[in-house]
């Protein structure tokens, strides 16, 4: 018995230098319970939660931005995710009908939520909700109070005093559930009196601070190191200290022993899930793009099959491609099913092939951005691609940026997007299990849906405007076998209605708030017009795509006969404008299938491979370096024109070359580096 007692007080000493990851993983209900009631009434901090799926692509766009969010604001927020196919029911309890979803609890309520993958909104209520918690952070005694009165108001007796206090008492106990009410006046009420008694007597009563601050993780950690021997009152302090502060394990019993070891272990698995977040940023940023002092050769913009086939055909080439886009991976990154149209990729789903094809490109050099590109200006050359906070000169552009969902346009739709109206089946379907849901639609994309669904849903509809699909054969003739999917041919969607439903949230007592949420949709047969309203809790559409070319309306021409499709120069990639190039769906009307998008993303980089070579743009870093080192050594045979080296100046199609001081700046950055290089080379040869 006392060596287990020893084992157990032995191992709760050895994991005692944990250390709370600043994104918290929600493993079940009753952790998540306990979270939310140790910051409510503990550390008075808000919590700030993330609903979200692995397969959903806007979710993994905005991890890294909620991660970073996480760790400027540790010690005043605390910041947990939680995946909603493991936690159904907190997913319900906050009515979560799209991914992701960001809620933000203050004392143990709901004061915000948004859906969606805006930083800049995430920023924003992130602010809010701390700012409302430090604001709150205030406790007002009735002594202070009752001293105040007497140094201002003398004429208000004890009595009168406590009516006051009392009335903050009960706004504060108004926002409790029953079991939670105390008599203290905290929070709002107090901040609220303290601030009204100012401005009638110029002055506040004393108040206090209602949570103490709280420490970040590492200042939280234990430290190992042993102070060192010294005086005897110095030893006798240090002895105290540690007394007061190491726990008393040899009063605990065995079931708090253990308990205190499945608290640490867990946290310890929380901090390794932690740790292998970071080193996934840090391969991301390996691979990030830095502005350099020459223009890129290849800028690629879309992260798609087309995107990275381009980025792999022309890493290899050696022209070291750059890709910008969010990290969604197109729409191949929503495939939940397996992709079985792809030669050679069996059992294999969409997130897994993009991850492999992004995988290769890194491998032979490919970098990438992570924005969104804005603008793309050819009114100089080089090119110049603004994205959301930078910008990037490139000899070439290709335009690999994919296609976005249509939508119905039909009454309700737009109101109830969030609210079971959704695109994708991967990122939202789980969030319907055992109910029944809607797909409009009947290509590829709403067969796949459906499938996707009906792993979990209770029943599927699939509304389809015609009497047959034109989706695949096979994929067709697994809807229609499928037991658990239906059709409704010749109909299309009237509108889509919402009922209010009650979910967990709001600072009133109960916590309880309203939401709409889809409730059914009336569709109307094509043929007879008549109307029939099908109950159900979320529609999916998926009647095709919109190519995502906006962003270059007045730069290159569009296809006159598919609306929005960028129009090349069969057989090759090329567009209106020399140096940019289109590939995969914001040029194919027709086919727009993934390994077509592959092909035409390698044709691409094969065309700006061969439009660099054609106008002599090389790697005019290793040239210029190359050139500047002949000078130094005295090998120059002549000199350049004065100003520097423009690879514009040897172009027959040469746009205007970079500005002077530009390239004198370049010089010096150069010349700095090949001076250092060679001081390194002759100190190799110094015998020590």
């Amino acid at each position: 018995m006392l060596m287990q007692r020893c084992f157990l007080i032995f191992a709760v000493l050895i994991i005692s230098a944990w250390a709370r990851p600043v994104v918290r993983t929600i493993r079940d209900t009753s952790q998540f319970d306990k979270l939310l009631e140790k910051h409510a009434t503990e550390t008075g901090l808000p919590v700030i939660l993330d609903f979200y799926s692995d397969s959903c692509g806007p979710c993994r766009m905005i991890a890294p931005a909620f991660k970073k969010l996480a760790k400027e604001y540790e010690g005043r927020a605390v910041f947990a995710k939680v995946d909603v196919n493991r936690q159904h029911e907190i997913s319900g309890r906050y009515g979560v009908r799209s991914m992701p979803t960001f809620v933000f609890i203050v004392e143990g309520k709901k004061v915000n939520e948004f859906s969606g993958a805006g930083e800049q909104q995430l920023r924003q209520f992130t602010e809010m909700a701390v700012n409302k918690a430090e604001r709150e952070n205030v406790k007002l005694e009735f002594d202070d109070l009752l001293q105040f009165y007497a140094q201002n108001d003398a004429m208000k007796d004890e009595a009168a005093v406590n009516t006051v206090y009392q009335k903050c008492v009960e706004a504060t106990n108004k926002k409790r559930l029953k079991k939670n009410k105390k008599e203290e006046c905290v929070g709002r009420p107090a901040s609220e009196m303290a601030r009204k008694l100012k401005k009638k007597y110029a002055m506040a009563p004393k108040t206090q601070k209602r949570f103490a601050p709280q420490p970040k993780s590492d200042e939280a950690k234990p430290s190992s190191t042993k102070a060192s021997s010294g005086s005897s009152s110095s030893s006798s302090s240090s002895s105290s200290s540690a007394a007061a502060a190491s726990p008393n394990l040899h009063l605990a019993t065995k079931e708090d022993l253990l308990a205190e070891i499945e608290r640490r272990l867990e946290a310890e698995m929380e901090a390794a899930e932690e740790d292998e977040t970071d080193d996934d940023d840090d391969e991301m940023t390996k691979h990030a793009w830095v502005k350099g002092d020459f223009p890129e050769r290849v800028t690629i913009i879309g992260a798609g099959p087309a995107g990275l086939s381009a980025a792999i055909y022309a890493a290899r080439a050696g022209l070291t491609p750059v890709v910008v886009a969010p990290p969604l991976g197109g729409q191949l990154q929503g495939k939940g099913v397996d992709v079985e149209n792809y030669p050679g990729l069996a059992n294999m789903t969409g997130p897994g092939v993009v991850n492999n094809m992004r995988e290769q490109a890194i491998q032979f050099g490919t970098k990438f951005q992570s924005e969104e590109v804005l603008s793309v200006d050819t009114s100089k050359r080089p090119i110049l691609v603004q994205t959301n906070t930078t910008s990037i000169e490139t000899h070439t552009v290709i335009v690999a940026t994919g296609a976005d969902s249509k939508w119905l346009g039909v009454k309700g739709e737009w109101e109830l997007r969030g609210g079971g109206v959704s695109s994708c089946a991967t990122c939202d379907g789980f969030l319907f299990k055992d109910e029944h849901v809607v797909v409009v639609g009947g290509g590829d994309t709403a067969m796949e849906d459906a499938l996707v669904l009906a792993r979990t849903s209770k029943l599927v509809t699939v509304v389809h405007r015609r009497d047959t699909f034109r989706a695949s054969k096979t994929m067709a003739e697994r809807v229609l076998n499928h037991p658990d999917i239906r059709v409704v041919w010749n109909a299309t969607v009237k509108e889509i209605n919402g009922a209010e439903i009650s979910v967990e949230g709001g600072e009133d007592e109960g916590g309880v708030e309203t939401r709409t949420v889809v409730s059914n949709v009336v569709i109307t047969d094509v043929n007879s017009g008549a109307d029939t309203t099908l109950d159900c809790a979320a529609v999916f559409v998926a009647i095709g795509h919109s190519p995502n070319t906006k962003f270059l309306e007045g730069v290159v021409d569009y296809n006159p006969e598919h609306k929005g499709y960028l129009l090349t120069s069969p057989p090759s990639t090329s567009t209106s404008v020399d140096g940019i190039f289109a590939a995969g769906d914001s040029a194919d009307a027709i086919y727009r299938q993934a390994i077509t998008s592959a092909g035409s993303g390698a044709a691409a980089a094969l065309d700006a491979e061969r439009f660099l070579s054609e106008r002599g743009l090389g790697n005019e870093e290793a040239e210029f370096q190359a050139e500047l080192l002949r000078e130094m050594m005295g090998e120059s045979e002549g000199k350049e024109e004065e100003g520097g080296y423009n690879a514009y100046a040897d172009s027959a199609n040469a746009g205007r070359g970079r500005k002077e001081s530009s390239k004198v700046e370049k010089k010096e950055k150069v010349e700095e580096k090949v001076e250092k290089k060679i001081e390194d080379d002759e100190n190799e040869h110094i015998e020590l």
